[in-house]
């Protein structure tokens, strides 16, 4: 433990459970499926940036906001897996206290951009379908990029606080994380000292994030579902939804996990296997399944990807 000028006491280092309830062996196998899980997230991300970055044809807001998703969820991914990894590997279950804190921020500040992006994607979509002969003046490439920008910023406005109201706790208890990384709310657990203020502005930032951007999503969906049942031929209005498919996976990918853990969460009680599991699922599905679902339903992504198979073929 490290104790302070002020008395706060604080450990020199967090264990890492990984999974509660499996043995070391099952920890050790179960590290060869993350490793493949970081390297198709990695490989695929950056495939489709390197993609939308060399054609200019791309750089369109929907594929310039999917450049934006897809760096969001390769810097997100090689915050948590290679820990993971070696965590399962080696059984090394320590992580320093200061390096715990700023994984704990990247995770919360790279959620909020994915975030923030999401809902920017949606507007696209909007745009598109319900205003198609304005989207082009709408969203122009410098609007695009501030709006990349606004999601940056807030996401690390936002929660750039956290560590220090951690910080400001006592933990003369536990040093024990039942999960296989930092997150604020497990942290905040093993707190001695009154988490009032955690818990409050907790709260406040994942409804005023999260949630404000969640409605956003929904209300745009419902204006596009009015406008696309409004049209008169169903092909049209077949292929104008189609245009929104991967969108929409992508939103219940990172939403549905979200809303179960905070739902979890917010139960209280001790940490269980649904809230490991939970968690995991909500970081680390989303950069192995967004390229996999944008490379398969996107035509201009998919082309390009065959056509690079094709030429290393030959």
């Amino acid at each position: 433990m490290v104790i302070g000028n002020d008395t706060l006491v604080h450990p020199a280092a967090f264990l890492l459970v990984g999974i509660p309830g499996l043995g070391s062996n099952i920890h050790f196998w179960m590290a060869f499926p993350l490793c493949f899980m970081y390297a198709l997230a990695t490989l695929g991300n950056l495939t489709i940036v390197l993609i939308i970055r060399a054609d200019r044809s791309l750089h369109e807001p929907m594929y310039l906001f999917l450049a934006m998703l897809s760096t969001i969820d390769m810097v997100l991914s090689s915050v948590t897996m290679p820990k993971m990894a070696s965590l399962f590997l080696t059984g090394s279950q320590e992580i320093e206290f200061n390096l715990c804190l700023t994984q704990m921020f990247l995770i919360h500040a790279l959620s909020a951009m994915e975030s923030a992006v999401l809902l920017a994607m949606a507007f696209d979509r909007f745009v598109a379908i319900c205003h198609p002969l304005r989207h082009v003046s709408v969203l122009t490439a410098p609007v695009v990029g501030k709006i990349g920008l606004a999601a940056l910023t807030r996401g690390f406005v936002f929660f750039f606080p956290l560590p220090f109201i951690l910080k400001r706790l006592s933990y003369c208890h536990s040093n024990t994380v039942t999960h296989s990384f930092c997150l604020h709310q497990d942290i905040m657990k093993l707190s001695c000292t009154d988490t009032t203020v955690n818990v409050v502005y907790g709260l406040f930032i994942i409804l005023s994030v999260m949630g404000v951007d969640s409605l956003f999503i929904g209300f745009s969906y419902i204006l596009i579902l009015q406008a696309v049942l409004g049209l008169s031929s169903r092909g049209a209005a077949f292929k104008a939804f189609n245009t929104c498919i991967s969108h929409l996976c992508a939103v219940l990918v990172f939403y549905v996990p979200l809303i179960g853990l905070s739902m979890v969460h917010r139960l209280g009680g001790p940490t269980s296997l649904v809230h490991v599991v939970m968690a995991n699922v909500y970081l680390l599905l989303p950069p192995v399944v967004n390229p996999i679902v944008y490379g398969a339903k996107t035509k201009q992504i998919r082309v390009r990807i065959l056509h690079m198979f094709q030429r290393d073929a030959g």
